[in-house]
């Protein structure tokens, strides 16, 4: 049997999830110019990963014997690229503290925290990638030359 906080945790996390699915697939409708291309399959494909979580997370809450949510939070949007990409990096790093809290809440149930931290390994690799679309590169390297990055010294 598993506690209520962690069942709370999780539906709080099933929430997180689905608002990711709204969020994202927003972005992916609204961004426009050079970089939609890119960037609209991104976020589609964020948007397919958080509805893969939440059908974890809710068949996970109901197997505990819980009742999943059927709520989200509120979305942040933007037509700005930097802006929309800091949210998501923002919501990736939510994504990774919610899921971490609930592995210590679910330590005594051992197989729970295995199915946790595989999704939380997903989550870490969403902010790892945000994180190094935010960098800034050199000025040089700024337009798009075809050439590789090459460190000095």
């Amino acid at each position: 049997m598993v506690s209520q906080e962690l069942l709370d945790c999780l539906n709080e996390i099933l929430k997180h999830e689905w608002t990711g699915v709204a969020q994202y697939s927003q972005n992916s409708f609204i961004i426009e110019g050079v970089w939609r291309e890119v960037y609209a399959s991104k976020f589609e494909g964020d948007a397919k990963e958080s509805y893969k979580h939440a059908t974890l997370i809710g068949n996970k809450i109901v197997s505990l014997g819980g009742v999943p949510v059927a709520t989200r939070n509120e979305i942040k949007q933007s037509k700005d690229l930097r802006e929309v990409l800091q949210f998501s990096l923002a919501f990736e790093s939510k994504a990774v503290e919610m899921y971490t809290k609930a592995i210590e809440l679910a330590e005594p149930h051992r197989s729970l925290v295995i199915f946790l931290e595989d999704i939380l390994l997903e989550e870490q690799d969403g902010v790892d990638e945000y994180t190094k679309l935010l960098r800034e590169v050199p000025a040089e390297h700024a337009a798009m030359s075809g050439e590789p990055v090459r460190k000095s010294g």
